[in-house]
């Protein structure tokens, strides 16, 4: 039977940030993953650029039950330990809007310098490699791999969530936890566009492509302000996977169409100066043409002369232009979700170590935790941070 330290199961950005830290303590480590390579997700994120982290980190910008739980690993291994490394490398980057930190050449770069930090003589890598088979030992745990059984101290769990199945996403992390008595906040995706119900995706199918920027809000009152864009299925764009994490089947969401504008007072200075002008030829000075002629063939508006408008009308084209409520008929789901809400209870985590408190040598890292970052770099830094903090304990 093989015997090493700290076995790592999953080969994505917290898996990696693990093994070599732990690699770096003189721990013999053992990387298995179901895929053919590294760093799965890394490679296709930001648009092949991974957006690597931010400049921005808070335990504010990460939904969590424990709304505390990020806060000590984030301070351990911040966003700026991990620039000084994309520095070290001379990795090319740019910043982009919001703080967002992409290479400028290919998330590849990411990937080869992750493999690089564990490119040591204690730390071993095994691809296309199942686990079949864990169980606790007093000196730790036995796992039946494809060809073998492997023996270690610290277990690692650094499967991810259910996002994005094409690349390799398995409910196996939870199955785990699940084995060892850990509870588990519900699944769903996350940062993921909206469908739209039959009679809203008629009425809009023609406006695919168009983007413009809005402000949208939940029920609950969660605010986001960035471009909405319009799909052949429904609405997507950034402020709406940024909405989708805190939105709940059933709701409805507030979309202020025209954030910057006083609607009243921009109606009221169009009447006065054209005042034969319809209310179609007006709005669609403000907002895309398609978007004004869909609303009023909905019945929304009614197209006529400015002139013809009271102080009572302007009013109420002005309310429902400032939160135009539409409810979602749900979302796109895990196959395009680009992180899943809900995983591993983070009470049955140490948010010092990562360590379950009730399982010794037993890790959870990365987005198979219930802890969900916006978009804009954050679950990569979540990687960096919690993989880190696993492998100085693990």
């Amino acid at each position: 039977m093989k015997q090493v330290d700290v076995v790592i199961i999953g080969a994505g950005a917290a898996g990696l940030m693990c093994a070599a830290q732990a690699g770096k303590r003189g721990r013999s480590v053992l990387v298995v993953d179901n895929g053919k390579k590294p760093g799965r997700k890394i490679l296709i994120s930001g648009g092949g650029r991974c957006n690597f982290t931010n400049y921005d980190v808070t335990a504010a910008n990460y939904v969590c039950r424990n709304p505390h739980f990020a806060k000590s690993a984030l301070a351990q291994y911040s966003q700026w330990d991990f620039f000084s490394m994309v520095n070290e490398y001379g990795i090319a980057w740019e910043e982009r809007e919001h703080g967002q930190l992409f290479c400028i050449d290919s998330a590849k770069d990411i990937v080869d310098m992750l493999l690089k930090e564990c490119d040591l003589p204690n730390v071993e890598q095994r691809y296309r490699c199942d686990v079949h088979d864990i169980e606790k030992t007093d000196d730790g745990f036995t796992l039946k791999l494809d060809t073998d059984t492997v023996a270690c101290q610290s277990l690692v769990v650094a499967t991810g969530g259910l996002s994005m199945p094409k690349l390799g996403a398995t409910p196996f992390g939870y199955q785990v936890a699940e084995q060892f008595g850990l509870a588990r906040i519900p699944t769903t995706a996350g940062l993921v566009p909206f469908t739209l119900h039959d009679k809203d995706k008629a009425a809009f199918a023609d406006l695919s492509g168009i983007a413009f920027p809005v402000t949208i809000t939940t029920e609950s009152g969660v605010l986001f302000k960035e471009n909405l864009l319009f799909t052949h299925r429904g609405l997507s764009g950034p402020v709406v996977l940024q909405i989708s994490s805190y939105w709940k089947p059933g709701q409805k969401v507030s979309v202020n169409l025209l954030p910057d504008l006083d609607v009243v007072e921009t109606l009221n200075a169009m009447r006065d100066k054209h005042p034969l002008q319809s209310v179609k030829n007006s709005l669609a000075r403000l907002l895309p043409k398609r978007l004004v002629e869909a609303m009023i063939e909905r019945g929304d508006m009614q197209d006529k002369p400015l002139k013809q408008l009271n102080p009572k009308d302007i009013q109420a084209m002005a309310d429902y232009l400032h939160s135009w409520n539409i409810a979602p008929n749900g979302t796109e789901g895990y196959r395009t979700a680009e992180v899943t809400l809900g995983g591993v209870d983070t009470d049955e985590l140490s948010s010092k170590t990562m360590e379950a408190k009730n399982v010794p040598g037993l890790f959870f890292v990365g987005e198979v935790m219930d802890v969900s970052g916006w978009l804009g770099g954050y679950n990569f830094q979540w990687a960096w941070s919690s993989g880190w903090v696993a492998g100085q304990n693990a």
